[in-house]
Formats: structure tokens, sequence, C-alpha cells
């Protein structure tokens, strides 16, 4: 079947069949995996294009079957234990992170092999790169909207990130 970049022929008014423009269709799957994006959809005038991965569906037996062993295994009665919520924080605060601003890949160097914008434990200024977020072969910098000392960065160098996905803490 020729491919005539989406546009079917006409035969009576009717098209002919499905084209499929499958350099768009590659595309596309590249950049799944080149973002670590699940799903992404393109439309134009009259055609739309979903590409999809089927990996969140194999994390779905895993949660089902997490409970039981947990309703197996009963607790013994003599040995009731303290109260420990207070004593060991879930992680970082984050009141203060600075959050992605897009889906992308996050790196924490300005180019493969150089030193990293920020280490935790420094200051920064207003204004200053954190980090770089690549969004379609696009470098999007990241910069501190304000200043203050870096207290954890929660994310590694070359990671996928969702949009609002905390990446850096300033303190």
């Amino acid at each position: 079947m020729a491919n005539d970049g989406g546009q079917g022929s006409k035969a009576n008014g009717r098209k002919s069949g499905m084209n499929i423009d499958t350099a768009l269709v590659r595309e596309l799957a590249e950049l799944l995996n080149e973002t670590g994006l699940t799903e992404i959809e393109v439309e134009d005038d009259d055609r739309k294009i979903r590409v999809s991965r089927g990996a969140v569906a194999a994390a779905a037996p895993v949660y089902a079957a997490a409970p039981a062993p947990a309703a197996a295994a009963p607790a013994p009665v003599a040995a009731a234990p303290a109260p420990t919520e207070p004593a060991a924080p879930a992680g970082p605060d984050l009141t203060n992170a600075v959050k992605s601003p897009m889906v992308g890949t996050c790196y924490l160097t300005p180019e493969p092999g150089a030193a990293a914008f920020i280490t935790v434990g420094n200051p920064v200024k207003e204004g200053d790169t954190l980090l770089i977020v690549e969004a379609m072969k696009v470098m999007n910098p990241i910069i501190a909207p304000r200043s203050g000392m870096v207290t954890a960065i929660l994310v590694d160098n070359a990671q996928p990130v969702e949009f609002d996905q905390p990446l850096v803490v300033i303190a």
C-alpha cells in the first residue's frame, strides 16, 4: 500500500482504505522510549495517531498480591510494639521543592562527563541553573526560583521525570 502522507485516495467520494504513516508511528515510538512516557497522541486535520506501551498492566498483579502475605502473618499478641511514627521521617520536606514544569529527561550536568550544576549542601542564588530537563530534543534549564541551600536532589542523572515531579529541595 502506498503512503501518500495520510490522505487516502478517493474513489466515488469514499476513502479506499487506511493509510498509515509508518515513519510517524516509528518517530512517536522512539519519543516514548526517549522520554519514558507510556502514551503519546497526535492529531491533525483528518487523522489521529496514538502510540502507547502496555508496561503499566504488568504491575497490576503485584498490587493485588501484596495484601495477602500481610494478612497471612498475624502479629503476636504478646509483643505489642511501641508507637514509632515520630521516629523516622518518610523523606525530605518537599514544601520547598522545585518541581518539573514538563515531562522529559532530567540531566544534572551540562554535558556528559562534566561536573554537576549543583550538589547537596551547596548554596544557590535565584536564577542559577539547577539542572536541565530535555523534552522533545530541547534542553530546558530549570533555574532556582529563590536563593538558599540545596538540601536534597530527588532525581538521578538521565532519569525520566513527569510534570510537577519534585526535583530539588532548596531551603
